[in-house]
């Protein structure tokens, strides 16, 4: 099961996207344990953190080992429009398990998401 708390529309403030993936269900009726104790994680570290808007995207039932996961490839979408400021996940096996092709999408999420300081290397957060 896919889902995402992304509301269209509201792209006049970035969003703050919590990503949370799980390969196989737990046996139980509706969203996984994992999910669930994910989904806990990342809304109290967004908001201990004061991350602004922060929106679910959840990809239970699917592999990490390919990146066509519905809730995924919306969120992306959204990172290619503009609309999100900064993705939080429990760890990154939740976002891949190639970690050779996270290290590629955290490097072009990066440039997607942040303008770099070209001399420093420091991001420019404004």
């Amino acid at each position: 099961m896919a889902t995402a708390n992304y509301i269209k529309g509201q792209n006049e403030t970035k969003i703050t996207a919590l990503y949370c993936r799980l390969s196989q269900d737990d046996g139980r009726e509706g969203e996984s344990n994992s999910i669930s104790n994910q989904k806990e994680i990342l809304l109290a570290y967004a908001q201990q953190n004061n991350f602004p808007n922060p929106q679910f995207f959840t990809d239970d039932g699917f592999s990490g080992t390919t990146f066509d996961r519905p809730s995924f490839i919306q969120m992306e979408n959204l990172v290619e429009q503009g609309v999100v400021d900064t993705i939080i996940v429990k760890d990154l096996s939740r976002f891949g398990r190639n970690y050779l092709d996270v290290g590629n999408y955290l490097e072009t999420l990066w440039t997607r998401t942040q303008k770099a300081d070209h001399e420093t290397g420091a991001a420019d957060n404004k």
